[in-house]
Parts: structure tokens; sequence; C-alpha cells
């Protein structure tokens, strides 16, 4: 028995947990003092002012007559500036790979993972740690674009946003938060996969780019290879249409850009394929309520959220089984 009890291993106290908010300060005071952080934030700023100006001088003729006027705000450009979220497909998955993209490596690099695997951290906190503290950096930042437009708003429109209107904005804004988490998840799995910051990088930014311009070009080249379609059925039409946009929604960036439409334009009533004889009945042009766009975009969040706890999933699993030595 007293052998037995010499040869145990040593079992650890505890929570697994221990350290995960000690490395959530650590890490999101690094980053928000990074001079990286501070273009890609100040640019996002500028950005924001220059696009919400140019807004309000377009829709200022017509604030009365506007009934959703503070949501155009995010939707409406001024030649030569493209509307708000224009930006946004590009400068958030930017700004949440800069965040991660040596957030494992780096610790590698810099050869202090061991010396900090050495105190009452695991490897557990450490990696949530990480990504909590990007991901909670991400939101501030946005929360902090988003209170810009709505204070920008107020003053050059002179009217204050209905409630409908704020509620939508903030579910925007969730959306956004989760849309940008997700290239967040995908910077920290390469910098976990890979040794160099650089080729974590330039591998995160590949994949953004291909999501982005050439998914939707592959998805309709699947789509006409997987559904051909046959002279004189139409069925077959609308089947191949149907698979080409079930593709091209496995891209977040469908998925976010079709959710955010829905949510800052109540006008759309369908984000899939609609058939003539389904809109009878249906009072076109009539805003929907935000419970009914909720509906339309649910699949959208759910999408979005569970590519988040996949790609941490993969790079927690990659993580465990990494060896550190000092």
């Amino acid at each position: 028995m007293s052998t037995m009890l010499k040869t145990a291993p040593a079992i650890r106290e505890g929570s697994p947990w221990t350290g995960v908010w000690a490395v959530v300060a650590k890490e999101m005071a690094d980053s928000l003092t990074s001079v990286r952080m501070f273009i890609l934030e100040l640019l996002i700023l500028v950005t924001a002012a220059g696009t919400v100006y140019a807004a309000t001088q377009t829709l200022h003729q017509n604030v009365g007559k506007e009934r959703f006027a503070f949501l155009k705000l995010f939707t409406t450009g001024h030649d030569p500036i493209p509307a708000f979220i224009g930006f946004l497909g590009f400068l958030v998955p930017l700004l949440a790979i800069a965040l991660a993209f040596d957030a494992v490596n780096g610790e590698f690099n810099q050869r202090t993972m061991s010396k900090v695997l050495a105190q009452p951290i695991y490897r557990d906190a450490l990696l949530l740690g990480k990504f909590l503290a990007g991901l909670f950096t991400l939101a501030l930042a946005l929360t902090a674009i988003w209170l810009l437009i709505v204070g920008m708003g107020i003053v050059g429109l002179g009217v204050p946003p209905s409630g409908e209107e704020v509620a939508r904005s903030m579910l925007f804004l969730l959306l956004t938060i989760f849309y940008g988490g997700i290239w967040l998840s995908l910077a920290m799995l390469f910098s976990i996969m890979f040794r160099q910051p650089a080729t974590a990088a330039l591998a995160s930014i590949a994949v953004w780019l291909f999501m982005t311009i050439f998914w939707g070009i592959l998805a309709q080249v699947l789509a006409q290879a997987l559904v051909p379609m046959q002279p004189g059925v139409p069925q077959s039409l609308l089947a191949q249409a149907q698979t080409e946009l079930t593709l091209s929604r496995l891209s977040p960036n469908t998925l976010y850009s079709e959710a955010m439409l829905a949510l800052l334009n109540p006008v759309i009533r369908s984000l899939g394929l609609v058939l003539p004889i389904q809109l009878q009945g249906a009072i076109l042009g009539a805003p929907l309520p935000l419970s009914q766009s909720m509906l339309l975009v649910w699949p959208h969040f759910t999408g979005l959220i569970a590519a988040n706890i996949l790609l941490f999933a993969l790079g927690y699993i990659l993580f465990q089984r990494q060896e550190v030595r000092a």
C-alpha cells in the first residue's frame, strides 16, 4: 500500500481554470497598449467617423420622412465614400487577426511559455484566457465605434433613435463581435499550428481572402457540378440555386452579410429563394417587426457561434498535445 502511494501520479490541485482572469487582464493590457492595435483602432475610428458624417449629409434632407433613418447611418454612403458596413467586411477580420496571430507562438519564440505554465496556470486557463482577452478587446473596440456612430447620428440627424432602432443596432453589434470572433479563433488556431507569427498571419489572411473572394465562385461551380440543370425541368434550376446558396453559407462572410442586412433593413422579408406564390398576401415594402427579423437571422447567429466553438475546440486539442520544454 505504501509503495502504491509513493508511485501514484501527483493529482493537480485547484481548478483547471485557475488563473483565467489573470491571463485575460494581462493580455488585454498588452493588446490595448500595443502600437499595431492603436493603428488599427485609429483606422476604424476614422473610417466610422467619415462614413457616418457622409451618411448624415445624405439623410439630413429626408430625416422626417424616413422611418428608420438611424439604421441607414450604417447602410448609406455618399459618393465617393461607401457605407460603413462596406468597410466592416475587411476591417473586422484584420483587427481580429492582429489580436491573435502571435498569441501562442509568440510565447514560444520569446521562451516564456514554460515559465508561464510553471506558475499555477494550466494550459486550459492559458488558452481560454488568451481567447477571452482577444474577444473582449475586440468587443471593446467595436462598442466604442458603435457609441461613436450613435452620438454622431443623434447630433447629425437631430433626432434620437427609436427603441427598435437601438435594439437592431445592438444586435448588429453583437453579430459583428461573433463574426470577428471567428477570425480571432482562426488566427489563434494557426498561432498554435505554426511557430512563426508571420506564417500564422499570412495563413489567416489567405483563408479570409479565399472565403471573401473565391468561395462564392467555387460554390457556384460546385452547385453546377453536383446538381446539373436539366433542359425542360425548372425544378432542377431551383435545386441548383438552392444548392449554391447552401454552399455559399458555409462562408462566415455570407452568414454575416445576410444577417447584417436583415437586421439593418427591416423591409427584407427573406434571406433565401422566394417564389412568387410565396409572396401572396404579403404587404411588400412593409417593415418586419424585430421578432420576425430575429427569426430570419437566428440560424445565422447559431452558425457564427458554432464556428467560434469549433475553431476554438480544434485549437484547444492541438495545444493540449503540444510539447512544452524549458
